[in-house]
Parts: structure tokens; C-alpha cells; sequence
């Protein structure tokens, strides 16, 4: 089989690979779709992100969705020819982490594609992986592979509205349009959020952001004054989603956040000076969002029965062949929003 090779950064190649043996209780998918992450990006440009490094040639991807092709024994809840969607996500559930319902923090976690242990985590892009049957999630039909491949990144998003608390009633603000942020706004809507407001530097993302369900977006690089105006007795949002990882998005959403609101914080990025005084004196929670565990679940439920349109996210699809154009393409936001492979 082919995959989606990274050894460094800007060094990205197309190999043969064997594929695995398939176990008890596993699958063999034909890996259809597959949509570029941030983290991906990170590799490609830069061989990592803070402390994690590439140390050894990587597959990338772990946004994925396919056929199943083959069963192992003891599988009998999919059959060959089903589409599904795959969960990257495989803890150990025995350690203490996951024994606390809490797998996203698994001490042993095998997450597709991840250079944080030695040896890395494989990723999925490539054209047959062999998941757990548990990770594989039915995609209805009349869905489309894409929209399927989208699933792990809607379910980062909806842990993010776990976090949160309940949105029935609540006024939102989005800070940060990308994927992240773009989806963000579609699950809070999804859990009846009464307002959602997004901010951006660009607004080519903007005007996506008010094609999915934003009821206003502001240009804080042309028009900061306008997020400004929500500061007036003491704010006005109740939750913040910050997918920028960016100071001044979390220092002008304390801003204008009400007393006893919460901040969630999704996107990623350096060391952050943060105005203590304005937190304490509002009662400000700030909570952090690390990936998902039981949400991918729901993430697909929602795409199988059209709760959720997805499908304006999907900027273009390159083919397996032409992964360097496409990952350029995913870096550049003028361009793109969510950009995926096909295998």
C-alpha cells in the first residue's frame, strides 16, 4: 500500500508500506478520505510543536473514513462493504485515567499519528489500516466519505462544549475561524447556543463563519472596537471558545465576558500573559479541551441524521499522489479551510 510519509520538515514522500495483519476483533479498512490537521501542518512545516519532535519517519493523519474490506474473528458488528468513519483515539482502558472515564488523558494512549512517544504513533493516511472494530463508527448513507472523514475533528469541538456546560440560552463568542473554530460555531448552535458571535483577522474565514450558522463575525485586525463595544457592564458573552491560541484573543475575550462565564480554551500556542486581576474580580472559569474520547461517537450520530452540515467546510480534495500541494494548500488560509486526500 501507499502512505503519507513525513521523515522532516518540508520533507514529506509518498511510500510503500506493508500492510498489517489483521487481529481478533479488528477490521481492515480501504482508507478513503482523509482531512490535514493543524498538528499535520505542524510536522510538515516545522517537524513538530513545542517539545514533540520528530525522531523517526512518520505516517501522518488522523482524520480518516473508509471501507471495511476485511474482518477479523470475533467481529460482528460491521461487515465487509461498510463505510465508517475511524476514531484515532485508542486508550489502553486500564490504566488510571481510563478507568476514571477519563480516556482522552490515557497514560498509554495511541493516538494516529503522533510523535510524542518513541517509537511514534503510525498515522492513517494511507491506503488500508487495520482498527479496532470499537473505532470504526457506520457512516449512513447517503453521507458522503468526506463529510465522514470529518467526524474527529467535530468531536474535538463537541468535548469542547462538554466543557462548557450547557449553551441552551447562552451568548457565544468564537475566537478563531479556522476548522477548529468553524466547527465550534456548528456544535454550540448544535447544542442551543441563543447568539454566536466570531472574530477573525481575515475575512475570507469570516464570511465562512457566518455561511454556517454565526449571527455576526468581526474583523478584530480592521474593526477591534466592535468586539470592544461588548465589554459594557462588565461583558456580555457567557462562553468564550478561543481556537486561535493567540494573547490578545484571550485578553479582549476576558474582556467582554460576563461575571461567572466560562473561557475554554481549544486552540494552541505558546506562553500567554494573562490579566489575573480581571479573572478573579469576574469569576471567570477558564477551562482547557484536550481531544475527545465518547464525543466521536456522537460526532458521526449527528452527521448520520443531518443535524449538522458539514459539507461547506470542504475546501478542495487532492489526490494521494499530490499530498504536497494539498498540505501548501491546508497552510494557507487565504485559500483554504478544510482540505482532505483521497486514496
Amino acid at each position: 500500500m501507499k502512505a503519507v510519509v513525513i521523515h522532516a520538515a518540508k520533507d514529506l514522500r509518498i511510500e510503500e508500506r506493508q500492510v498489517e495483519a489483521i487481529g481478533s476483533g479488528q477490521v481492515e479498512v480501504a482508507i478513503e478520505a482523509g482531512g490535514i490537521c493543524g498538528s499535520d501542518l505542524h510536522y510538515y512545516n516545522h517537524g513538530g510543536f513545542g517539545t514533540v519532535r520528530l525522531r523517526e519517519p512518520m505516517i501522518l493523519g488522523h482524520e480518516v473514513a473508509g471501507t471495511v474490506k476485511a474482518l477479523g474473528e470475533g467481529v460482528s458488528n460491521l461487515v465487509v462493504g461498510d463505510r465508517v468513519a475511524v476514531s484515532p483515539s485508542r486508550p489502553c482502558n486500564a490504566c488510571e485515567y481510563c478507568l476514571a472515564g477519563q480516556q482522552n488523558h490515557c497514560l498509554n494512549m495511541r493516538f494516529y499519528g503522533s510523535a510524542m512517544p518513541m517509537p511514534h504513533i503510525q498515522g492513517a493516511f494511507r491506503q488500508r489500516l487495520v482498527a479496532e472494530q470499537w473505532q470504526c463508527h457506520k457512516v449512513a448513507d447517503g453521507i458522503s466519505i468526506n463529510e465522514a472523514a470529518m467526524a474527529e475533528p467535530f468531536a474535538v469541538t463537541l468535548h469542547a462544549v462538554a466543557r462548557a456546560g450547557s449553551l441552551i440560552g447562552r451568548r457565544v463568542l468564537v475566537t478563531g475561524c479556522g476548522p477548529i473554530g468553524a466547527l465550534a460555531i456548528i456544535a454550540a448552535r448544535a447544542h442551543g447556543a441563543r447568539e454566536i458571535v466570531a472574530t477573525d483577522m481575515m475575512d475570507t474565514v469570516l464570511r465562512k463563519a457566518l455561511e454556517i450558522g454565526a449571527d455576526r463575525v468581526i474583523n478584530v485586525a480592521e474593526n477591534p472596537e466592535q468586539l470592544h463595544a461588548y465589554a459594557v457592564n462588565k461583558g456580555y458573552f457567557d462562553v468564550q471558545f478561543e481556537a486561535s491560541g493567540n494573547e490578545r484573543a484571550v485578553r479582549s475575550g476576558l474582556e467582554v465576558l460576563r461575571p461567572r462565564s466560562v473561557l475554554v480554551q481549544l486552540g494552541l500556542g505558546g506562553d500567554v500573559a494573562i490579566p489575573q486581576n480581571m479573572v478573579v474580580a469576574k469569576e471567570i472559569e477558564m477551562k482547557g479541551t484536550f481531544r475527545f474520547h465518547e464525543e466521536f461517537a456522537l460526532a458521526i450520530d449527528l452527521i448520520n441524521c443531518r443535524r449538522v452540515d458539514l459539507k461547506p467546510l470542504l475546501t478542495e480534495v487532492f489526490q494521494l499522489e499530490d499530498a504536497i500541494t494539498a498540505f501548501e494548500t491546508a497552510a494557507d488560509r487565504t485559500r483554504s479551510m478544510k482540505v482532505q486526500l483521497s486514496f
